[in-house]
């Protein structure tokens, strides 16, 4: 059984269009503060202790995440607006 490169295995839990919809994000500063709760309300507990020692939330939650969303595998891509509308929509609440 062979190790899996750290790198591999960030690229598995990281859906495509996630820098697109993160540079999308950095351009609206009024969503930051709600891009930052989101990211903690989906991030694991002691994150740090399990590879890829990245605030990430779990595989099998945004994989139905984006399958619920986009149909198909679940494997993205992640729309930049369709993150911005839902913190738009967060921020609302």
């Amino acid at each position: 059984m062979s190790r899996r490169r750290p790198l591999r295995l960030l690229a598995d839990r990281i859906p495509r269009g996630s820098l697109s919809a993160l540079v999308a994000v950095s351009r609206r500063p009024d969503l930051w503060r709600t891009a930052l709760a989101t990211v903690a309300s989906v991030t694991p507990r002691r994150w740090w202790k399990r590879p890829p020692f990245l605030p990430l939330p779990d595989a099998a939650w945004m994989q139905f995440r984006l399958e619920t969303a986009y149909g198909g595998d679940g494997r993205g891509p992640v729309r930049a607006e369709d993150l911005i509308t839902y913190l738009e929509w967060r921020r609302k609440l």
